[in-house]
């Protein structure tokens, strides 16, 4: 009886939790290219003044867009870059730059 009580209790507290669409790599590559354009062709810019996507976290970046797109965070090129941005686009390109080498600790 605590054992099936138990199955059960971890089967409703596994389903309760939301998915997390992990965006798909290849297509993230595709779209990135207007995203070279000023975070570099891998996400890593040369420009000290558009920050580097490679290497950051997939959460993060899917985020940032986000709020660019909601209009949270204000720029105006970002701004208008996202808005044709679909929520599958926004995953992909997370996914892309969050797998490049970029970003590393320093302690």
């Amino acid at each position: 009886m605590k054992t099936t009580l138990l199955i059960l209790t971890t089967a409703a507290l596994a389903a309760s939790f939301p998915a997390h669409a992990a965006g798909d790599y290849e297509a993230g590559k595709a779209k990135s290219t207007t995203c070279a354009a000023c975070h570099g062709p891998d996400g890593n810019s040369t420009v000290t003044s558009f920050p580097k996507l490679a290497g950051q976290h997939r959460d993060y970046l899917l985020q940032a867009l986000h709020e660019y797109k909601i209009g949270v965070r204000k720029n105006p090129i970002m701004g208008g870059q996202v808005q044709a941005l679909s929520d599958t686009d926004m995953q992909d390109l997370a996914t892309y730059f969050s797998q490049q080498k970029g970003l590393t600790l320093k302690y």
